[in-house]
């Protein structure tokens, strides 16, 4: 196979998840361009990024373009969206002025709705990405790696690419060549709705209680309510047309307690730094859809509405 033609690739919303891709990618030699927050920016371009990762002692110093202005966008193939689920819509709108004509998009977000709502606001290929990893932003240009770090992908119904394998297989050689592995999947949707079961049922808790994964999975309660929020997302998926084994998720949400142990939710990110968390995307998502559909979701309702509790007390202030 011939080398891929990603001669630039730019990550929007570079944030935990978004710096530790184009980290890696650059790490490997690749031209990567975060496009973030200033002063993540700032650190960023002054000391390079710091990438402790999960696998080594020792902190790399990662040298890496940066920028908080859209028009880095204008020579990148390829486009790392990684911004807040609630932001997908306006910061699509506001990127679709920069992209090259022949750029692609990878939605590496949580819940199972923003590729089709990127794709509203722009002409371009929009690829669903599942992301599986625990990062976390210590401080403006420092990325923690607590572990995982592979992506699931896949094309939407509608993909506009000319020969979507092949698009596929070169975005899985790019990863590759920079240690990350990539599955490519023939049901995104599906792989999509099992992140978000796994989004529901350690998101909020993680949140509420500002505890990481592994601690949680100590309290029988807990893993009781866990078993009970993924009974309602498979629920409402089922409804949905999406089906998704019980004993598969139940079995993928032990796995992360242990694979993931170490880490606390991005809601748990949010809500400690008082900033809005996507929970809207998440349970919140599952109580909108199950009341569309008529199943009942009262254990992510509780969740949904704890944490929307907590936000009320400090979202007018950001």
């Amino acid at each position: 196979m011939n080398t891929p033609t990603f001669n630039h690739i730019a990550v929007v919303g570079a944030g935990a998840v978004g710096s530790f891709y184009g980290a890696m990618l650059a790490r490997a030699g690749h031209r990567v361009t975060l496009i973030g927050r200033p002063a993540h920016v700032q650190a960023t371009t002054r000391d390079g990024l710091k990438l402790d990762l999960s696998t080594s002692s020792a902190t790399e110093i990662i040298r890496i373009e940066a920028s908080s202005d859209f028009s880095s966008l204008r020579t990148a193939d390829l486009v790392l969206f990684c911004v807040k689920s609630t932001d997908s819509a306006s910061v699509a709108l506001q990127i679709a002025p920069y992209l090259a004509p022949h750029a692609l998009i990878m939605s590496l977000q949580n819940g199972v709705e923003n590729a089709a709502l990127i794709a509203q606001h722009v002409p371009h290929a929009v690829i669903p990405s599942v992301v599986y990893v625990a990062t976390e932003i210590t401080a403006p240009g420092c990325v923690k790696h607590h572990g995982r770090g592979e992506l699931v992908i896949g094309t939407m119904q509608v993909s506009r690419l000319s020969d979507p394998q092949k698009t596929l297989q070169e975005i899985v050689v790019l990863f590759g060549s920079a240690q990350v592995p990539v599955q490519i999947s023939q049901n995104v949707m599906a792989e999509l709705w099992s992140k978000l079961m796994i989004n529901c049922a350690f998101n909020a808790i993680s949140g509420l209680a500002q505890i990481q994964y592994g601690k949680l999975a100590a309290l029988a309660s807990v893993r009781s309510t866990q078993t009970a929020l993924v009974k309602e997302v498979i629920a409402v998926a089922h409804a949905d047309g999406i089906h998704l084994s019980e004993a598969v998720a139940l079995q993928a949400v032990e796995q992360i307690s242990v694979t993931m142990g170490s880490q606390k939710s991005s809601t748990a990110q949010d809500m400690a730094r008082s900033k809005p968390s996507e929970i809207d995307h998440l349970n919140g998502f599952i109580v909108r859809r199950g009341q569309a559909l008529g199943v009942a979701t009262p254990v992510n309702q509780a969740l949904f509405a704890l944490v929307k509790l907590v936000e009320s007390t400090y979202i007018a202030h950001v």
